[in-house]
């Protein structure tokens, strides 16, 4: 690479004086030695049992256990897995629950010297059988909630292990499998351009070189409480998994589908968390709505990047938190892995909007190139290129799209290149400023989505003749997807039926919450204009329910509170509300609005259990008894509007948005 790339020399003083602060108060840190990149991840875990057999390892609820219990959980799966499957490479697919159990199992695959690959049961059916299938799992390991999905995903010679069905006679010793760095560790499904979900995978080597930076970066000890937010399905939440168990640290996975955000202030306080990694999104909203009383005395470290950080979440950080507490901005991704950190205190001043992304961990060298592939020089824009050893190795069963995105590094033997799809200026300092995608790849809701995947499967409709999809800004700085679809013929299908329609195979981050039919799609030079686009109606949409005038001075309350809340006019009575492109997050908005027009205190799950205006009215006369106070009322509030848009998908069930299965909430 060129003399203006950017790579893991001396840091500047400001930098360096404020790494130097991120330390817990008890000084226990223990160094993550780069010969332990050269082992496994069972190799690495093991040797925090040996060290802290006694200390705690997980809790979430009630439930907690040690280093040594959850390495005797551990074992036992992967002699389960043994016995069923020697000990020979291959795929096991995950599909568990959120929770202790899926973490034992996640350890007990790697134990078995298998590839982990995890699955949210959530997901639609499709998909999952999709992944089933690309995977070429030779197993499945569940628990009693989801062994029927497992058992009807079984094909072959696959086999079910259900983790709570496990005979009473297995070791509970450690099997000893000898795993080399170079064996696949991981899968990881995201969203693929070519619209079906693409597979990234890793190896032990990648993987603990993540975890090492991480923990020496930012001293994580066995003092250290991390609570997660993310599903393990995620490249992100296995991540955050490794960065606590493998440093000796205590994890706090935090279910928000049972909890709710509105714990999470006496949560964060009771079991004294000192790492917080919430996701923007959900940072945004939890400042937001405190009462300023709040103090978080234990927090040393805010972990948060991948996405733009503006000044007001700087301003709202140095506001909230304790003068010890550090936040830490990074860019990584599946592919490339940990890539920028930057550190920030309450003394740092930004001279720009967004925080940069920092400077190359170690291990890691960032070059930009034009579209021609040259090297630009600094302050200059151009695609962001890692090289490293430490990448991903590229994308599972797809040859041809790890050769366009992985390059041989001509200058050495054991470093590949990494094409990001990413823009960004290296400043003369060495920083790195991030810019955006260079493709269609956008964040909803914190999900990142291949607006690829989501054109290609609104093409799958028979309906449906051309589609563009792409993504809008609107308020509180968040983004949603529009899509533009052509008929093939007319009457054109209703929104409703789209909805239903990719809902069956889609996440509902990746169902677009605004559709508008045109005769044609603008073009330019034979392909899709996007700017030309026009901006989706305020109108109501066509949907399969006729429209409904209101009835009641209640209807028309209610009709007042949804028409400004989700800026469509007129909405009927029996308008569904998620067919009138609501989701999650506006589902709590509209229920806290609601609540402080007629100040009762309804069920959470009201909206998703009545979606419409002459539901939602028949559910408010059948609580008018529950009046609140001002008090009451104010703090029922605030806790409401603090939930994201992540955070609403798990927190209230979503029977009427699920359609993918039939025996469990989406």
């Amino acid at each position: 690479m060129s003399e203006v790339s950017a790579s893991k020399s001396k840091l500047p003083p400001e930098q360096e004086d404020i790494r130097a602060k991120c330390f817990h108060p008890s000084g226990m840190f223990v160094e993550f030695p780069i010969e332990d990149v050269e082992t496994s991840i069972p190799a690495r875990f093991q040797k925090m049992v040996e060290m802290y057999p006694d200390r705690l390892a997980v809790k979430m609820g009630e439930r907690a256990v040690t280093y040594a219990e959850l390495n005797q959980a551990a074992n036992r799966i992967a002699w389960s897995i043994f016995d069923k499957r020697g000990a020979g490479i291959e795929p096991v697919l995950l599909i568990c629950e959120h929770g202790l159990d899926g973490i034992a199992a996640c350890f007990g695959i790697l134990k078995a010297g298998k590839i982990l690959v995890v699955i949210d049961p959530s997901f639609p059916f499709e998909r999952v059988g999709y992944m089933m299938t690309n995977s070429q799992a030779g197993a499945i390991v569940t628990d009693r909630n989801n062994v029927s999905l497992a058992k009807t995903l079984a094909k072959n010679d696959v086999q079910v292990i259900d983790i709570h069905a496990l005979g009473s006679n297995l070791p509970e010793m450690n099997l000893g499998l000898q795993v080399s760095p170079n064996t696949v560790t991981q899968i990881v499904y995201s969203s693929g351009s070519t619209g079906l979900p693409k597979g990234i995978f890793f190896n032990h080597r990648r993987t603990l070189h993540d975890a090492r930076v991480d923990v020496n970066a930012t001293h994580i000890c066995p003092d250290d409480r991390i609570i997660q937010f993310r599903n393990l399905s995620f490249s992100a939440g296995t991540k955050g998994l490794f960065r606590a168990l493998l440093s000796g640290a205590g994890f706090f996975p935090y279910d928000i589908n049972n909890v709710g955000l509105s714990e999470l202030v006496e949560f964060l306080t009771r079991e004294k968390i000192t790492i917080f990694s919430p996701g923007i999104s959900i940072f945004r909203h939890f400042v937001s709505h405190l009462n300023g009383k709040e103090n978080f005395p234990s927090i040393r470290l805010i972990i948060l990047g991948c996405e733009a950080i503006s000044r007001a979440d700087i301003e709202a950080y140095k506001k909230v938190f304790s003068d010890d507490c550090l936040w830490l901005h990074h860019l990584s991704s599946s592919e490339a892995g940990l890539v920028c950190q930057y550190f920030i205190d309450k003394y740092t001043e930004l001279d720009n909007t967004s925080a940069p992304v920092g400077y190359p961990v170690d291990g890691k060298e960032i070059c930009l190139r034009d579209e021609s592939g040259k090297e630009v020089d600094c302050d200059q824009e151009g695609e962001i290129v890692v090289r490293s050893r430490y990448l991903s190795s590229g994308y599972w069963r797809n040859s041809e799209l790890t050769s366009r995105r992985f390059l041989a590094d001509p200058g050495s033997g054991n470093e590949r290149l990494y094409l990001t799809g990413d823009l960004g200026r290296i400043r003369p300092d060495g920083y790195l400023v991030y810019l955006g995608r260079k493709d269609f790849v956008v964040k909803i809701r914190g999900y990142t989505v291949e607006i690829g995947e989501v054109e290609r499967t609104l093409m799958e409709h028979p309906e449906v003749k051309e589609v563009g999809v792409v993504a809008l800004d609107r308020e509180r700085a968040e983004k949603y997807l529009a899509a533009y679809i052509v008929p093939r013929d007319k009457p054109a299908p209703t929104i409703d039926e789209l909805r239903s329609f990719l809902k069956q195979k889609l996440p509902e981050y990746m169902v677009p919450s605004a559709f508008m039919f045109l005769e044609s799609l603008p073009l330019t030079n034979g392909k899709l204009d996007r700017r030309a686009l026009p901006k989706p109606s305020d109108k109501r949409p066509a949907l399969s329910q006729s429209y409904v005038a209101i009835r009641s001075d209640v209807e028309f309350r209610l009709a007042k509170v949804w028409e400004d809340a989700i800026n469509i006019r007129p909405i009927g009575i029996h308008d569904n509300f998620f067919d009138l492109g609501g989701h999650s997050l506006a589902a709590m908005r509209l229920v806290s609005r609601v609540i402080q027009e007629f100040q009762l205190e309804l069920p959470l799950k009201s909206l998703f259990q009545s979606p419409t205006i002459a539901e939602m009215a028949v559910v408010i006369a059948e609580n008018q008894d529950k009046a609140l106070g001002e008090e009451a009322l104010d703090r029922l509030l605030r806790d409401l509007e603090s939930v994201s848009e992540e955070e609403a998908q798990f927190l209230l069930a979503e029977d009427s948005m699920s359609t993918g299965r039939g025996d469990r909430n989406e």
